[in-house]
């Protein structure tokens, strides 16, 4: 009987753990425990290879040219012609010519005159109204005391003496006779000529340096550098599907016990001590599983700029576990800044430094991956 109810027993816990098995759930599972669906990471290891970081080359070495020196026979001077001049040679003879030409000079008769005279009328004969002022005017305004009259003025006239020509200015004719004279010059009576002088050609040595071997060069190899770089090689291929037994409140958010500096999101060494013995040790203890980093701040201040600083925040929680060399596939950063306040503190709500200091928290969950 104690055979059968082992037997059932047995029957009923392998059916239980095939069921579990079909449904795709952990094997064998302990009561109270919580387990964390994961998925098998990539398995790598290091290798060193050589690799070039320098290709082979050649190196070339100039071998100048050789020379050797030669003496030759060189024209400095072409041969020329020289011209010498030779004067005319010149005659004098006399020449005759007129000075002065003859003319016609002439004389004056002045003319003669007579004697006139004439008047005449300088200003015409007027008349006219004409106000005059009266004398001994009783009045301020002599205008009161004016009289018009009518007055006449006689012409006036002048006599001019006249000259009368009686006979007119002449000329009378008298000749005067032209001057001769000579002059001598001198006439060619050898042209100018020029003489032609040959001058012949002028010969100097000079030393020069002919080109005996042209320049070349001598090829040196030298060869490549290399380097040893360290890779990561994939050993075994991950994906299958594992089950992470973990603490059960590690898969809802808790409280990781770091502070930040005022309006700063850099690390402590005091935060990054809290990190390493919290979420670095379980990271590195269960290989499979990843964490959620999540950074909120309380309702002051703009809320654009909480959600950008609880998000850095966050970041910097990631970025210093990937430096430790938990690979970031397995880490997430969310900053939430002030939309998950866990009281009443929202903007414009009156709340202590207490009840703000609430609001302003990172925590972090375990995932499965």
């Amino acid at each position: 009987m104690k055979n059968l109810l082992l037997i059932a027993l047995g029957f009923m816990v392998s059916m239980g753990i095939s069921k579990a098995q079909d449904q795709g759930l952990p094997p064998n599972p302990e009561p109270g425990k919580c387990y964390i669906k994961c998925i098998t990471k990539d398995e790598f290891k290091e290798e060193s290879v050589q690799v070039m970081t320098k290709a082979a080359y050649s190196k070339l070495t100039i071998v100048p040219a050789t020379y050797k020196t030669v003496t030759e026979r060189v024209l400095v001077k072409e041969e020329s012609k020289k011209y010498t001049y030779v004067p005319a040679v010149y005659e004098t003879v006399e020449v005759d010519f007129v000075k002065k030409e003859g003319r016609t000079d002439l004389t004056i008769v002045d003319a003669k005159f007579g004697s006139d005279s004439r008047t005449i009328e300088v200003y015409p004969q007027t008349a006219g109204w004409e106000y005059t002022t009266l004398e001994d005017c009783p009045y301020p305004n002599k205008e009161n005391c004016q009289a018009l009259c009518w007055k006449e003025y006689p012409s006036q006239s002048t006599t001019l003496a006249l000259t009368t020509v009686v006979a007119d200015a002449a000329t009378n004719d008298v000749p005067v006779n032209r001057i001769n004279d000579s002059y001598t010059k001198q006439v060619i009576k050898t042209p100018a000529r020029m003489e032609e002088e040959i001058i012949p050609a002028v010969y100097d040595e000079i030393t020069k340096e002919v080109l005996v071997t042209p320049a070349s060069y001598t090829s040196v190899k030298v060869p490549a550098v290399y380097e040893t770089v360290t890779k990561t090689v994939l050993v075994k291929q991950g994906g299958l599907t594992v089950w992470e037994e973990v603490d059960c409140k590690l898969t809802e958010y808790s409280i990781l016990p770091i502070l930040y500096d005022y309006n700063s999101a850099a690390l402590t060494a005091n935060a990054r001590k809290i990190i390493d013995e919290t979420i670095l040790d379980l990271m590195k203890d269960k290989a499979n599983i990843s964490v959620e980093i999540a950074s909120h701040t309380d309702a002051r201040g703009n809320d654009d700029y909480n959600m950008d600083l609880s998000q850095r925040r966050a970041e910097s929680v990631v970025n210093y576990l990937a430096s430790k060399g938990i690979n970031r596939n397995r880490l997430i950063a969310k900053g939430f800044g002030e939309t998950r306040l866990k009281n009443r503190c929202s903007n414009g709500v009156d709340c202590s430094e207490s009840e703000h200091h609430a609001n302003r928290r990172t925590e972090f969950r375990v995932l499965g991956n």
